[in-house]
């Protein structure tokens, strides 16, 4: 039987106080002996408890939730199994920089290395992939050891932290004197903010002085480090174009004249000196190599962490170690009244026919009549429908898009003002974490306690553009949401398989699944189920289901979810696309093999 606040003091009821204390507002998880005791204590003190139907979504929730609202996401598992299954939350925060505070449940103290129930040295296993693993000695270190954690994962480069809470420090009662020794949690407050040297700051300022071609990239992390009103100005100042990446969009607005996302491929080409403002030089940005970049290209980096400095093709010579946002008002002072000169040569005009030559290209694709339908078709049929009844500017809705093809399509379709309002698979590539961020978004924006803010709209319609594959992954999470009354809004983009189906029609589907069962060649590896009904999924969950095939069909639905109170999934059947070799859009076309390396 769980206890109360009533009953005698325990450890679980500490850990509650704790969190309390230190402003946390919702607890991420999926509980078992011993945690169950946590989390009712939670709830009794008054804070938010979102159950989930595994560990990973709870975790890959609390980690988007971090990055959301700036402070750590906290989530609660049990041991063994389910640390295990976490650690998959561990390593998309890790990866992403967002914070996370992970809790696990251990066995008793003194049942350690006797083969117990579910047994897993937890603290060795994460300290190699968190900022910080502990067990605490006793419950009197408890506050501390939580505090310490807490205040770890989002101090310098957000990450990871985890503490391992042993079964008898979490149920056993304390005695007067323990309760006493107990420390209380002090305040902490935000993460100090540093800028940049002045002799840095010189440099770069001399670089982007001189620069041809400049162009600001702008990533997650200025999103995160809520830079978006230092970095706006700088655009505005400097007219210098920018691009941003998948999650770092409305950082400044897609609408701005100085975006060049639609000449992507046209600006990296061309760019001579590349602002880098919260992102990094890794595969999202192809290492800043070529093909994609010019060889001569200089960047300079802007980051907390001084480990990025130098990284792939960047120059430690210019990087910036400092918060984006400091350092952005630093340079903005620096510069004065200096403006990027337009007219000194054809970058910007370049930029400007890439851009006019690849949104006819779009538009046709959007405006592709064939059937079944097509990823862009769908695309601007939802996006023509959110747009309808929540205006960008308002900032009203969530987006979250997951699918490799879905991903990636959209990132070009759907367009923000306001930053936080796109989420996607991220650093790690993630697959999963659709539905749990579609979750984290609602309770961030939407909850009676709600800490995230972007745009002046206050409530958020949370929508969740998944692929069938990827919703595959955490579907059970819809029960989730209709159990928390989250009228989230999900559009499953089902082609029948993973990147691309494998069949045009249900009888070619069918002759290939027997095939499959006698052992012959059939089905391929990418296969999956020949437009399944995922929308009952809803249904049998008390949300809404529709069945889409036709354009009609899709404005509709979209209309009726947009509006719905309850959990929605739209489940639209799309062409099941060209049988090819599996890619991803954003792979650099691999290097030749020399012939000394072939040998």
């Amino acid at each position: 039987m769980s206890s109360t606040p009533h009953d005698p003091a325990t450890g679980a009821r500490i850990i509650a106080q704790t969190l309390k204390k230190l402003g946390v507002l919702v607890v991420f998880g999926l509980v078992g002996v011993p945690v169950s005791d946590i989390a009712e204590q939670v709830i009794a003190i008054g804070i938010r408890f979102i159950g989930f139907r595994n560990e990973q979504a709870a975790s890959y929730a609390a980690t988007a939730y971090g990055y959301l609202t700036g402070t750590p996401g906290v989530c609660l598992v049990v041991g063994g199994p389910g640390v295990l299954h976490a650690i998959a939350g561990v390593g998309n925060a890790s990866e992403n920089n967002f914070p996370l505070l992970l809790l696990g449940g251990s066995i008793e103290t003194h049942q350690v290395t006797k083969g117990a129930f579910q047994e897993l040295d937890s603290v060795s296993l994460l300290t190699a992939r968190t900022k910080h693993s502990v067990r605490p000695p006793n419950v009197e270190s408890l506050p501390y050891i939580i505090a310490n954690a807490y205040r770890c994962s989002f101090y310098g480069r957000p990450g990871a932290a985890f503490v391992d809470l042993p079964a008898d420090i979490i149920n056993d009662p304390l005695s007067p004197e323990e309760l006493k020794d107990t420390k209380e949690v002090l305040t902490i407050p935000d993460a100090p903010r540093s800028g940049a040297d002045n002799r840095g700051l010189n440099k770069v300022i001399a670089l982007i002085k001189q620069a041809k071609a400049p162009l600001v990239l702008v990533g997650k992390g200025a999103a995160y480090a809520r830079a978006e009103h230092s970095i706006r100005a700088f655009i505005e100042q400097t007219s210098i174009p920018f691009l941003p990446s998948p999650m770092g969009k409305g950082v400044v607005a897609d609408s701005h004249p100085a975006n060049a996302s639609a000449a992507r491929s046209t600006a990296l080409k061309l760019a001579d000196v590349v602002i880098i403002l919260g992102a990094r030089l890794n595969w999202i940005f192809h290492y800043g190599e070529t093909p994609k970049w010019s060889s001569s290209a200089k960047f300079v980096q802007v980051d907390i962490s001084p480990e990025e400095m130098g990284r792939n093709a960047g120059d430690a010579e210019y990087s910036l170690l400092g918060d984006v946002s400091v350092v952005v008002e630093q340079l903005l002072q620096l510069l004065g009244n200096w403006a990027y000169d337009q007219t000194r040569s054809d970058y910007v005009q370049n930029l400007e026919l890439a851009k006019r030559k690849n949104g006819r290209v779009s538009s046709l694709a959007a405006n592709d009549t064939s059937m079944p339908l097509t990823y862009h078709r769908v695309f601007d049929i939802i996006k023509r429908g959110l747009h309808l009844l929540s205006p960008p500017l308002e900032g009203g809705v969530c987006l979250i898009a997951e699918g490799a093809n879905t991903m990636d399509i959209s990132r070009s379709i759907f367009s923000f003002e306001h930053p936080r309002l796109r989420l996607d698979a991220g650093t790690y590539a993630t697959m999963g974490v659709g539905l749990p961020y579609a979750i984290a978004a609602w309770e961030a924006y939407n909850a009676p306690n709600a800490k995230a803010s972007s745009g002046p709209a206050k409530r958020k319609k949370i929508v969740a553009i998944e692929g069938d594959s990827a919703f595959g992954f955490s579907g059970m999470e819809v029960e989730t949401m209709a159990r928390m009354g989250m009228d989230i809004l999900i559009f499953v983009v089902n082609n029948g398989g993973i990147y691309f189906g494998d069949s045009n029609t249900a009888d070619d589907w069918t002759a290939k699944q027997e095939k499959t069962k006698r052992n012959e060649p059939g089905l391929r590896s990418w296969a999956l189920g020949w437009e399944v009904r995922y929308q009952k999924l809803a249904e049998a969950c008390g949300g809404l289901g529709f069945f889409v095939r036709t354009a009609e069909e899709l404005e509709k639905a979209t209309i009726a979810g947009f509006k719905a109170t309850v959990p929605v999934i739209v489940n639209i059947i799309i062409q099941s696309g060209k049988m090819e070799k599996a890619s991803f859009g954003w792979q650099v076309a691999p290097r030749r093999k020399t012939k000394a390396a072939s040998l």
